[in-house]
């Protein structure tokens, strides 16, 4: 079943495959939600006759890009398949690093990995950590404060939005906190490699030195838990799974947990910040209102969510929506689109909290559903309330500009300002 239906997008016939290779452009990175509406013309999945930016089909349908992540017979691009293709990219500490952790595992595999760590991610060691991310907010925003005295410009991603979360993620895991500003730059660098047509030489040399470093880092630090235990994710696993300390995949998960863990809450604190400060009576009714901050957030994450695709590999013949796609078919699956359907989300492309629809697909679904979701929406619902109880005056200070990524999708930088010009740090929001 194919498609030779075409559609428009701002002047210009678009075709399917044409909205895909758009999506690889700068353009389509800046703003790729106007190549998902182009697809949502053509159903809700297509196969092409010949692979487009190396794909066999893409889905973007809410309904298809759901079957898909819970259809266990499509795969994720482990080490087995990268090899069946060549074998160039074991030449890569950063790829090896990726390949060996439960972001790259399918099945048994995938399950060992993910039943370990489900155990720092549990309802009750959540809620646990409630008090832990209330006084790491109140320090995370003293520092906006003293930053943005007397209406000084603050960069929000790296006053608060980085920091926070991945103090939290450190005080999961046990990453202790003087190490934390370190680790930014090299999670960013391997974050990098992660788009459509990103990886170049530069890309690759720093991602492959960051994992090195890391890889190197956790190493001594898991040396460090085994001989003085502390109440944290790599003790605890250390206690429970000893043959862990000769696992080779141990530290590359460790280092892709702790990114993955504070990455999605850094751009959906961001993205909050970016969209509210641009609609205030959306915003004056959450601060009257903190109660409205779950759909808030569950908006946020639908309209810019901070992942917006997935690659999977079908091993068996199948049908998605009607869409023949045969095994051995390399799939894009767009969650992106797929949040922005117009068949299950009335006006996609409309900012709406009150909207009463179908969940936001952004965590994804199936065994690779997010495992730091209820983590995210702890940390969105405790923290958010609080810094716009604290910085009335919040503004932006300038424009972030576009986000550059869909995968870990967010700003590199939001100027903002907390108090006007002359009220200085005793600002009555203090």
């Amino acid at each position: 079943m194919f498609t030779d239906i075409r559609t428009v997008v701002r002047g210009f016939a678009v075709d399917a495959a044409q909205a895909v290779l758009g999506l690889h452009s700068e353009a389509g990175r800046a703003d790729p939600y106007r190549y998902y509406a182009a697809l949502h013309e053509h159903g809700r999945a297509v196969r092409f006759a010949e692979p487009v930016a190396g794909y066999d089909a893409v889905v973007h349908g809410y309904e298809a890009v759901d079957q898909v992540l819970r259809d266990g017979s499509f795969h994720l691009m482990d080490a087995g398949y990268e090899d069946s293709q060549s074998t160039h990219w074991r030449d890569h500490q950063a790829l090896r690093t990726l390949k060996d952790s439960i972001f790259y595992l399918n099945g048994p595999d995938h399950l060992r990995i993910r039943l370990l760590f489900n155990q720092a991610f549990t309802a009750r060691r959540v809620n646990q950590l409630r008090p832990a991310i209330i006084r790491l907010t109140q320090a995370a925003l003293d520092r906006v404060a003293d930053a943005g005295r007397d209406g000084a410009p603050v960069d929000f991603m790296a006053e608060f939005a980085f920091p926070l979360p991945s103090n939290i993620m450190g005080e999961l895991i046990g990453v202790p906190e003087e190490d934390r500003n370190w680790y930014r730059p090299r999670a960013r660098a391997i974050g990098e490699i992660l788009d459509l047509d990103t990886i170049t030489w530069r890309t690759m040399r720093n991602a492959d030195r960051a994992a090195t470093e890391l890889t190197e880092y956790f190493a001594g630090l898991v040396d460090k838990r085994r001989d003085e235990p502390t109440d944290d994710l790599i003790s605890g696993m250390l206690q429970t799974q000893a043959q862990w300390l000769d696992d080779p995949t141990l530290f590359a998960n460790l280092i892709t947990v702790f990114n993955a863990g504070f990455v999605t809450t850094t751009q959906l604190f961001g993205h909050t910040v970016a969209l509210l400060l641009r609609r205030p009576q959306l915003l004056a009714a959450l601060r009257a209102d903190p109660a409205l901050v779950p759909p808030y957030v569950e908006e946020i994450l639908r309209f810019e969510p901070p992942v917006h695709f997935v690659i999977r590999v079908a091993t068996v013949d199948s049908e998605v929506q009607g869409v023949e796609i045969p095994a051995g078919s390399r799939v894009l699956v767009l969650i992106g689109a797929a949040n922005r359907d117009p068949v299950r989300f009335p006006r996609p492309d409309e900012f709406d909290p009150d909207r009463q629809t179908s969940p936001q697909i952004g965590f994804g679904a199936g065994a690779h559903y997010c495992l730091g979701a209820a983590l995210t929406r702890v940390e969105g619902a405790l923290a958010i309330p609080m810094l716009f109880d604290r910085f009335p005056d919040l503004a932006l200070a300038g424009e972030p500009g576009s986000p550059k990524q869909l995968t870990l999708r967010g700003y590199d930088t939001l100027p903002v300002t907390v108090s006007p010009r002359g009220t200085g740090p005793d600002h009555p929001g203090r």
